[in-house]
C-alpha cells in the first residue's frame, strides 16, 4: 500500500523529530486561551533559548511509535482533537522526549484537557529542566487548574531564572493569576514572592495590584508607595497610586496628584488624571490651567490634543474644544481617531448654533463607529430646520450591521419627533419597534418615556419595572420611574425607595439627585430637599434643576435667589417647558 503525499511529509517529520538532536516536532496551531479553571491558558512569551537543546532520551523509531505519530497528526487533520491530545500525552509518557512533551502539552492545551496537559508539561519540564517556556507553560496551566499553591515553586525559578526578565515578570504577574478564583489567596502569594525581592519596585506594584484586585485598598495604597520609594520617578506607579485614592476621594486623589506634579513636572499621564478629576469636580478654573500646561509640554502630541479637546467638550468650553479638536487634524490628518474628531467638531459647532457648519463636519464623517451616530446628528439638524420627512427618510434609508445599530436609528427617529413635539407619533413607532424587538433594554426605556409625554403613566410603570427586572442595576430605570410616580401621583414612600435604589446605583448623578429633592419636597421635608437640589445644580445647572430648585427655595421665603437662579437658566435655555412652567406659576 503506497502512502500519500501527506503522510510522507508526516513520516519525515516523524522521522527527523525522534532521530535528530536539533529538529522539532512540527507545530500546527497557535495556543489557544483558557476560560474556565478547566481549560489552560497559553504561558507569557518566553526570552529565546541561547542554548543548543536538552540531551534527548535514546529513541528507536518503532512501527509502533511511527504509527502512534501519523494517527496523532490525522485526527489533527480532522479536528479531532480530543484523540490526538490522548494520543500524544501516550507518545510523551513513552519517549519522555522534550519535544514531543512541548506538543502534547499544546494539543491538550488546545483540547481543553486540564489535566493531560498538567502531565504533559511536566514532562516537558523533566526532559528540560532549565526551559523556561517550558516553567512557564507548566506554571500558566497549574494557575489556570486552580492549584496555586503548586505553582509557587514554578514562580520562584521564574524570577531567580533571569534577574534581567525579574522585573518584567513581576509585571506580568497579575495577568498571569488572573483566573484564580481566589483573589485574596493571589494577593497573599504575590506579597510573599515579592518579600524575596524587596529592592524591585516592580515587585511593590504587583503587590499593590493584587491587593486592589483582592479588595484591599489600604494594602494597594501601601504596596504603590512602596514602590514609589524604591523609584520616585515612576509615573506607572504614582497614576495606580492616583486612581486608587480616587475610588476613596477624588480630592485626596487631586491633592496626592498636585504633589507629584510639583515634583515630576512632566508626568503627563498623571496630568492629564488630574484634568479629569478637576473636570469631573466642576473645577473650570484649575482645570483651564493644568490644560494649558499640558498643552505646553507636549505642543506636538496628537493624542494630548484629542485628550484635551474631549475634556473641554465634557466642560462645555466649546472654543476651547474646538481649538484642540482642530490641532489633532493638523497633527494627524489620517489618525485612527479622526471621525472621532469630526464628529465632535459638529457637536461644537451644533452648540454655538453654527447649524451649517456642523453639518458639513458630520457629512464627513466616513463609515465606521462615528458614522451612525453622525448620521443621528444630521437628521436631528435637518428636524430643527423643519425638514422633518427628510430627516425620517435620512434615517429610514441607513443599513444597519446589526441589533444594536437598528435599536439606534429607532432611537434616533422617536428623538427627532419628541423634540418636534408629534409625542403621540413617538409613541407608536417604539411600540412598533418593541414589538419587533421585546425586552431590549434601551427601546424600553424610550418607551416609557414616550408613554409619559402621552399620559399613559400605566405603561411608564409597567415598562420600567419590565426593565428593572431584565436590568435590576439600570439606575435610570429606579429613577425615572420614582421621579413620575413622585412628579404625576401622590404614592410619594414608593417614589422615595425606587429613587434612593437609584442614588445607591449611581450617587454622584446629578439628575438622580434632582429626583431625590424632588420626591423629598413632595414630602414636605424642605431643608433634605434643598440640600439635594442644590448639589445637583452645583453639578450640573441644567434648567430643570434650576426649575425645581427654585421652587423649593421660593416656598421657603428665599424669593430673591429663586428668582437669580430662575432668571439664568431662562436666559440660558428660553425654550425649556418645565422652567418656564415654574416661572409663570410663580412669577405671573
Amino acid at each position: 500500500m503506497t502512502l500519500s503525499r501527506a503522510l510522507v511529509c508526516i513520516l519525515a517529520c516523524a522521522l527527523a523529530a525522534l532521530q535528530s538532536g536539533c529538529a522539532q516536532v512540527p507545530a500546527k496551531e497557535s495556543p489557544p486561551q483558557a476560560a474556565s479553571a478547566s481549560q489552560v491558558e497559553p504561558a507569557p512569551k518566553p526570552k529565546p533559548e541561547t542554548k543548543s537543546g536538552p540531551a534527548l532520551p535514546p529513541q528507536d523509531l518503532t512501527p509502533q511509535l511511527l504509527y502512534e505519530y501519523l494517527l496523532a497528526e490525522m485526527a489533527l487533520s480532522r479536528q479531532e482533537i480530543g484523540l490526538a491530545a490522548k494520543v500524544y500525552v501516550e507518545l510523551a509518557r513513552k519517549t519522555r522526549d522534550p519535544r514531543i512533551a512541548r506538543r502534547a502539552t499544546a494539543v491538550a492545551v488546545q483540547a481543553r484537557q486540564g489535566a493531560w496537559a498538567v502531565e504533559a508539561a511536566t514532562i516537558w519540564l523533566q526532559a528540560d529542566p532549565t526551559s523556561l517556556q517550558a516553567r512557564q507553560t507548566l506554571a500558566s496551566i497549574l494557575i489556570s487548574s486552580g492549584a496555586l499553591q503548586d505553582v509557587r515553586p514554578h514562580l520562584e525559578m521564574l524570577l531567580t531564572a533571569d534577574p534581567a526578565q525579574t522585573a518584567q515578570i513581576f509585571l506580568q504577574m497579575n495577568n498571569l493569576l488572573a483566573h484564580h478564583a481566589d483573589k485574596a489567596a493571589v494577593a497573599g502569594l504575590i506579597k510573599e514572592l515579592a518579600a524575596l525581592h524587596p529592592t524591585v519596585p516592580e515587585a511593590h506594584l504587583a503587590v499593590a495590584q493584587a491587593a486592589w484586585n483582592a479588595g484591599q485598598p489600604d494594602g494597594a495604597l501601601a504596596g504603590a508607595a512602596e514602590a514609589l520609594k524604591l523609584r520616585p520617578d515612576w509615573e506607572l506607579a504614582a497614576l495606580f497610586r492616583m486612581q486608587v485614592l480616587q475610588q476613596r476621594s477624588s480630592t485626596e486623589a487631586a491633592t496626592f496628584g498636585r504633589s507629584y506634579l510639583r515634583s515630576h513636572p512632566g508626568a503627563k499621564d498623571i496630568r492629564l488624571n488630574l484634568v479629569r478629576l478637576l473636570v469631573a469636580d466642576q473645577k473650570k478654573n484649575e482645570a483651564r490651567r493644568e490644560i494649558q500646561a499640558l498643552v505646553k509640554a507636549h505642543p506636538e502630541d496628537a493624542a494630548v490634543a484629542l485628550t484635551v479637546g474631549l475634556l473641554a467638550v465634557q466642560m462645555t468650553e466649546w472654543p476651547l474644544a474646538e481649538t484642540h479638536l482642530k490641532r489633532v487634524l493638523d497633527l494627524d490628518p489620517a489618525g485612527n481617531s479622526a471621525d472621532t474628531v469630526r464628529f465632535y467638531l459638529g457637536q461644537v459647532s451644533e452648540e454655538q448654533k453654527r447649524a451649517d457648519e456642523a453639518l458639513q463636519w458630520y457629512r464627513s464623517v466616513m463609515p465606521g463607529e462615528q458614522y451612525l451616530p453622525a448620521q443621528g446628528r444630521i437628521a436631528n439638524l435637518l428636524a430643527k430646520q423643519g425638514k422633518v420627512a427628510e430627516a425620517r427618510a435620512l434615517l429610514q434609508g441607513q443599513q444597519p450591521d446589526n441589533l444594536a445599530q437598528r435599536v439606534q436609528l429607532t432611537q434616533f427617529e422617536a428623538a427627532i419627533l419628541r423634540d418636534t413635539k408629534a409625542h403621540k407619533e413617538a409613541f407608536d413607532l417604539l411600540a412598533q419597534a418593541l414589538q419587533k424587538l421585546p425586552d431590549t433594554p434601551e427601546l424600553l426605556y424610550d418607551y416609557a418615556m414616550a408613554a409619559e409625554k402621552v399620559d399613559r403613566l400605566d405603561v411608564v410603570e409597567t415598562s420600567l419595572r419590565r426593565l428593572i427586572e431584565l436590568r435590576p442595576d439600570h439606575a435610570h430605570a429606579y429613577n425615572a420611574l420614582g421621579y413620575t410616580l413622585a412628579d404625576r401621583t401622590d404614592r410619594f414612600q414608593e417614589a422615595l425607595v425606587l429613587i434612593d435604589q437609584a442614588l445607591k446605583l449611581a450617587p454622584d448623578d446629578p439628575f438622580i439627585q434632582d429626583s431625590m429633592g424632588w420626591v423629598l419636597y413632595r414630602l414636605g421635608r424642605l431643608p433634605e430637599a434643598q440640600a439635594y437640589l442644590q448639589k445637583a445644580f452645583d453639578r450640573r445647572p441644567d434648567p430643570e434643576i434650576a426649575a425645581h430648585l427654585g421652587e423649593v427655595l421660593w416656598v421657603q421665603g428665599q424669593h430673591d435667589e429663586a428668582r437669580r437662579i430662575w432668571k439664568g437658566a431662562l436666559a440660558e435655555h428660553p425654550e425649556n417647558e418645565v422652567l418656564r412652567a415654574v416661572l409663570k406659576k410663580f412669577l405671573q
